[in-house]
């Protein structure tokens, strides 16, 4: 019973590692500029994670096909070094390992988070809250106008607290609850939440950054393909975090020129 228990632990885990290696349930077509060193840490990361899981199993199940049924008067070996052996040598392979991943890590996430967006990168603002996405495009004067918190209604779709009748920098401003962006332009997204925490995830971007209640953060990205894709919340937000979604348009600039004019006239 105990062979056949390790026989089945070691086809368990070669089972579960051909999907994995044939790419079977793999991500989304990415279509950004970024996607590509961020793909590869994803695939480096399932191999080193992967060898080490079969490795494990295949010594579980060696283990207990060798030592389930000890013979009589078979005296009983000890690992040299005992249990702190083991610990400490895991805790360097393991620590090895994490360390080395996030080396080759930093690249990736570099071009990101580590370098500045281009001086012609266009600013969209995006806020999060219970349960909606709402994002505004500066105007012509490019230039957003200051948000008034004690001015925020969604009775009067004053989504960013906007005074328009004195700020002179918020009369263009637009406000839409669909994101729209040219394609094969730097967007560079100014995110912030008005109540608490929600995430912005579009898989094909490689994009999934928290919002933090408090703080404005910031990430640049290029969309290289025309199409809609979700934008979803991620973070446990409340009742209505399932439903909390948008979508963004990726268009050709003409398209969206004539899209943001549209949108302009509605304001």
């Amino acid at each position: 019973m105990a062979k056949l228990f390790a026989v089945t632990i070691i086809l368990i885990a070669i089972g579960s590692a051909i999907p994995i290696i044939r790419h079977t349930w793999w991500m989304a077509p990415d279509i950004s500029t970024h996607g590509q060193p961020i793909d590869e840490q994803m695939s480096e990361t399932m191999a080193e994670a992967g060898v080490s899981f079969l490795a494990s199993q295949i010594l579980l199940a060696v283990f207990i096909w060798r030592y389930s049924k000890p013979k009589p008067g078979e005296k009983i070996k000890n690992f040299p070094g005992g249990a702190m052996g083991l610990v400490i040598a895991a805790f360097l392979l393991v620590g090895t390992e994490v360390l080395a991943l996030g080396a080759f890590g930093a690249k990736a996430w570099a071009t990101l988070y580590l370098t500045p967006p281009e001086a012609n990168a266009m600013p969209i603002q995006v806020q999060a809250g219970q349960f909606a996405f709402y994002f505004r495009y500066p105007g012509p004067d490019g230039t957003f106008g200051p948000i008034h918190p004690d001015m925020l209604s969604e009775a009067n779709q004053n989504f960013f607290g906007l005074d328009t009748t004195k700020d002179a920098d918020s009369k263009d401003d637009i406000v839409t609850a669909e994101m729209a962006i040219p394609v094969n332009r730097q967007i560079n997204l100014l995110m912030h939440s008005k109540d608490l925490g929600h995430s912005f995830f579009v898989p094909e971007l490689r994009i999934h950054q928290d919002f933090v209640p408090g703080l404005d953060l910031a990430v640049h990205f290029t969309a290289t393909q025309t199409g809609r894709y979700e934008i979803v919340c991620t973070q446990l937000c409340g009742l209505g975090h399932y439903n909390m979604k948008a979508y963004l348009s990726v268009m050709t600039q003409d398209d969206f020129d004539n899209w943001l004019k549209k949108q302009a006239a509605l304001q």
